[in-house]
């Protein structure tokens, strides 16, 4: 079955015909699998469909019962940081912006290892963001 890691990575709704027919003959083939892969596209699917604080409350109780075997590191994660979770219901919004942000700035500080101030690093960061600098 090569390049099949790719197929359980797409959201199932985005695979083409003959990546659904492999999909299907690994599920046959590996029962596990299979029921990880349909874990994993409810999991997604609560977050795309519910939006009424409540019931995502309660759809997201039911995906962790479900996952609890299979997915033990994930559903501890969700547990742990379920109140921060269960906001997306509340207002749709989520930390991925801040989580580019943070990514961007440690690119630039690899990148500019050795920067001898704290300046140039202060310039490539507003520069990245084409923020103007206020001249003191």
């Amino acid at each position: 079955m090569h390049g099949s890691k790719y197929i359980f990575l797409k959201n199932e709704n985005d695979l083409n015909d003959e990546e659904k027919q492999k999909l299907e003959d690994i599920k046959k083939e590996f029962s596990d699998l299979g029921k990880m892969q349909e874990i994993k596209e409810e999991f997604r699917d609560i977050f795309e469909n519910e939006k009424i604080l409540g019931d995502g409350i309660f759809k997201l109780f039911d995906w962790i019962e479900k996952a609890k075997d299979l997915y033990k590191d994930s559903v501890k994660t969700v547990i742990r940081w379920f109140g921060e979770i269960v906001g997306y219901f509340e207002n749709g919004t989520t930390n991925g912006i801040v989580e580019g942000i943070n990514n961007k700035l440690k690119l630039i500080k690899r990148r500019g290892y050795g920067f001898r101030n704290v300046k140039r690093f202060e310039l490539r960061c507003l520069i990245c963001w084409h923020f103007t600098r206020k001249t003191s």
